[in-house]
């Protein structure tokens, strides 16, 4: 009888994100919806930066500048007023003017 090969059982690794879709807008325009390597913003603490499985958090944005580094795109950048970010399980929200 011929002897079957067990078939191999090593563990799948978990996939790690390397993008998050990014969503920047105000009450009537979208600036910039796709996906992002990494975002930069501001808020009352300075300048922090956002990268693919940060943990979940809102913060208040102040005046200065967003910089969405785009996954196949040209960056995006705009300045702003103020804003609130939201951000949970690497999908963001910027909402402007608010």
């Amino acid at each position: 009888m011929a002897k079957q090969q067990q078939p191999n059982h090593q563990p799948k690794q978990p996939r790690i994100a390397t993008t998050m879709q990014v969503k920047v807008y105000a009450p009537f325009k979208v600036y910039f919806d796709g996906k992002a390597t990494s975002l930069t913003a501001t808020n009352r603490v300075g300048p922090f930066d956002v990268l693919p499985q940060h943990h979940n958090f809102i913060s208040l944005l102040e005046e200065g500048d967003i910089l969405v580094r785009a996954d196949g795109q040209d960056d995006f950048k705009m300045t702003i007023k103020k804003g609130i970010m939201h951000v949970k399980a690497d999908i963001i929200r910027v909402f402007l003017d608010v």
